[in-house]
């Protein structure tokens, strides 16, 4: 007997502003939702389409103008808030604590433990990542039925995001995620919800599929309009900022990226953790904006920057990453010279001249208007020395040349965000510094930021937790793991990611030959510690790798028949118990399949030593 679903929406409409937010009742029956007990949702839809607003609806929080809201007896439904208010709590165990619905304690502290934070810091003066990890904390302790993700990974650092995935990957209710990040979502849903133009679509496909299956209905609609001779406004569904044709330009531009690495790699020693060549030749010391040699930094008798060197070139993207605590602000600090180093010496390019973008969109004026803002109350804004009228120029960061005189308070986070990133890089400049820019984006958003880096001509250096957003924009990586050591590697996070994966053995032996001087601190949980190598397998081991890539095969196509019949929209209503076994089978194949890759490669890594 198929389970029923934990929540039904069923012909939901809602007004806002005096206009149909969803569920005009013009132009359909409303908006219908079922999420299932094992539902993994990622929920997707630009900034100001009402995702937040559906998950309200979803809670109950908000209650619609039209429709039906079916929640299932006893279903304990969890809201982890982008933003949730702690402005009444004294500490963050009393946020945790507190409402009709609060968790144990103990369960509190448990999560609160492996996420490494402490719940009696006072309210008031927790950082952003410290209020997130207790929401989360709060959330997490009270067993879910279906939980609400928005945003979930804003503030945190690698070691909690990777936490948080490992969370979620063994969870055994249902979740619903809004977020910017990719990575994060690639790796955990399993079916798309689309949030477009007031209605909602759905594919039983995890965000992995979700950019091809938005062209191709976005390809459709053109054909549709063009079949009927009507164009479709831009507003609508920026076809015409050429989601397709963008995407099309950003593999170009990765190419470049990748040809980009693949010089830089030539000046990096294999091991990954040597300081770049500091090369001879006039043309390259020429081109040099940002030279570090030997620079070291440190806290209360603590090393957060052991003897480093480094040579940045003009247009060079470089990110910074590590957990919160590894030194990657106060790296970033030496590199501009905000601070001064120990020993050593940062020099820079006489003709260098920087903009830091931060997390400082609060700091824009809500009473002033969007005019006010970029063009100081005009009609024409100079950006990088060229005159561009403000309109047109609100069009390159996807808004509407309409809200050129909106205040900035009826604008979102998101919105304010790129808002400040219109500002930001229209000033003249050769040096951008990113705080985690990315933080409240949307995707397309995203997009777009990572064109305007790759089409800036002078250098980047980029602070960030978002893995996918560093291997899309940056030549070279600088990885901090809290021992004062800085990995220097050609290309993104993932580069990175896969020497931190052969290191675990060396750094053991080190530890065990007594070297504690160069332990990592506050150093991410990695992989387990691999298996013993051995260049012969087992009579089990080698049936098992000879035989495992057939049945991954087999495997991904059991996959790919239940997806295409699942993204039937009638099946649950015609048949829900075939809808379940279905999903029962699929969800049983991709655990096969994430096994079986995992068993095969250990042994291909035997089979090579």
């Amino acid at each position: 007997m198929a389970e029923p679903p934990i929540l039904s929406l069923e012909g939901l409409g809602l007004q806002q502003g005096g206009r149909w937010l969803f569920g005009d009742p013009a132009h359909g029956d409303g908006l219908d939702l079922h999420i299932g007990p094992r539902d993994r949702l990622a929920l997707i839809g630009r900034n100001g389409v009402g995702k937040t607003t559906l998950l309200r609806l979803i809670t109950g929080e908000v209650e619609p103008d039209r429709g039906v809201r079916k929640v299932k007896a006893y279903a304990n439904i969890v809201w982890l808030e982008q933003e949730p208010d702690f402005s009444s709590c004294a500490t963050l165990m009393d946020f945790a604590l507190a409402g009709d619905r609060a968790p144990p304690e103990h369960g509190v502290e448990a999560i609160a433990s492996q996420l490494g934070i402490d719940m009696t810091t006072p309210a008031a003066t927790a950082s952003g990542g410290e209020r997130r990890r207790a929401a989360i904390a709060r959330a997490l302790a009270q067993e879910p039925d279906l939980i609400l993700l928005d945003e979930p990974t804003n503030h945190l650092d690698l070691a909690a995001i990777d936490w948080l995935e490992s969370w979620l990957d063994r969870y055994r209710g249902a979740f619903v995620v809004i977020s910017h990040d990719r990575t994060f979502l690639k790796r955990l849903t399993r079916a798309t919800l689309w949030l477009d133009r007031g209605n909602i679509r759905r594919k039983e496909v995890g965000f992995g599929g979700y950019e091809a299956w938005e062209e191709q209905a976005y390809a459709e609609e053109a054909r549709a309009a063009h079949k009927l001779d009507a164009k479709l406004k831009i507003e609508a569904h920026w076809l015409e900022r050429g989601v397709t044709a963008r995407r099309k330009r950003n593999m170009g531009r990765l190419e470049k990226l990748w040809d980009m690495r693949a010089q830089r790699a030539a000046m990096i020693s294999p091991g990954g953790t040597a300081k770049l060549k500091l090369a001879s030749d006039a043309e390259f010391k020429s081109k040099s904006v940002i030279v570090a040699e030997d620079i070291t930094k440190s806290y209360d008798g603590r090393e957060i920057i052991k003897p480093f060197s480094l040579r940045i070139q003009r247009g060079d993207r470089i990110g910074l990453v590590g957990s919160n605590g590894a030194g990657k602000t106060t790296l970033l600090k030496l590199l501009t010279k905000e601070i001064a180093p120990d020993s050593g010496t940062v020099t820079h390019a006489q003709t260098l001249s920087g903009v830091m973008i931060d997390q400082q969109r609060a700091l824009l004026d809500p009473q002033k208007s969007v005019r006010q803002v970029l063009a100081e109350g005009g009609d024409w804004i100079d950006v990088r020395g060229n005159r561009k009228h403000v309109q047109a120029y609100l069009k390159d960061f996807l808004f509407d040349p309409g809200l050129v005189d909106a205040k900035i308070g009826t604008f979102s986070g998101g919105e304010r965000s790129r808002l400040l990133l219109a500002r930001e890089f229209a000033r003249t400049s050769n040096l951008l510094v990113l705080d985690e820019p990315t933080n409240d984006l949307d995707l397309e958003t995203l997009d777009l930021l990572q064109e305007v880096i790759a089409d800036y001509e002078g250098t980047v250096l980029i602070v960030s937790h978002d893995r996918d957003f560093l291997d899309r924009t940056v030549t070279v990586t600088l990885g901090l793991d809290g021992s004062g050591s800085v990995d220097i590697v050609a290309g993104g996070y993932e580069d990175w990611e896969k020497i931190r994966k052969k290191r675990p053995a060396k750094k053991q032996a080190a530890d065990n030959a007594g070297d504690a001087g160069d332990a990592p601190q506050d150093q991410p949980p990695g992989p387990a510690p691999a298996p013993p190598k051995s260049g012969k397998l087992t009579y089990k081991d080698q049936r098992d790798y000879d035989q495992l890539p057939a049945r991954i095969e087999e495997l991904e196509s059991l996959i790919s028949k239940g997806e295409t019949a699942l993204a039937d929209p009638a099946l649950y209503t015609a048949d829900p118990e075939k809808f379940a076994r279905i999903n029962r089978s699929l969800q049983l194949a991709r655990e096969e399949k994430d096994a079986a890759e995992e068993r095969w490669l250990m042994l291909a890594e035997q089979v090579e030593s």
